[in-house]
């Protein structure tokens, strides 16, 4: 897409017009493939990894390396969809994460459709559409290769196990969001 096209969006949700874009505006500029806006989350995870100026928004330059980030991830999402439904279930997200080098047991690929399909809610989890959009999408396998690069830094052998007290785990997990 050309600046000019891009300009266009980030200004069209620039609500106070400071050349600035939050999660928030972010989240009304990027849509799943069913039109329906990204996750408040994911928006905020894009905001925290391309704010380079760390002051909460982004720029109009900060905006285009994240709309070619969306583009690339467009890209890995469809040829993960193979059944061209929009979404993401979790023979899918499997072959996706193992095709990215993770070798995630089909009951944590479970879990991860369950916490991250937003078609459902917490007090009924189960009545999710048991898929993930393509926001939740990016969410999921930036959250997977952030929690691993986490561990890699306590699994000193690199024999998949590690031991760290409560402090370390907490730290562990709060610092990867």
């Amino acid at each position: 897409m050309d600046d000019q096209k891009l300009w266009t969006i980030f200004a069209s949700v620039d609500a106070d017009r400071n050349q600035q874009i939050t999660a928030e505006e972010l989240q009304i500029a990027l849509k799943n493939t069913d039109y329906s806006t990204f996750n408040t989350e994911t928006c905020r995870l894009l905001v925290n990894m391309f704010d380079r100026d760390h002051n909460g928004t982004i720029s109009f330059e900060e905006f285009r390396h994240l709309f070619k980030y969306i583009i690339d991830w467009e890209g890995c999402f469809q040829s993960f969809d193979t059944d061209r439904n929009g979404t993401i279930d979790s023979a899918e997200l499997g072959r996706a994460l193992y095709n990215f080098g993770y070798n995630i047991s089909p009951r944590l690929i479970n879990i991860l459709i369950l916490r991250f399909d937003t078609k459902g809610n917490t007090a009924t989890i189960m009545q999710g559409s048991g898929t993930i959009t393509f926001s939740n999408f990016i969410q999921v396998c930036v959250t997977v290769k952030k929690l691993t690069e986490a561990f890699r830094k306590f699994d000193t052998d690199s024999d998949g196990w590690i031991q760290i007290d409560y402090e370390n785990f907490i730290e562990l997990v709060l610092g990867n969001k």
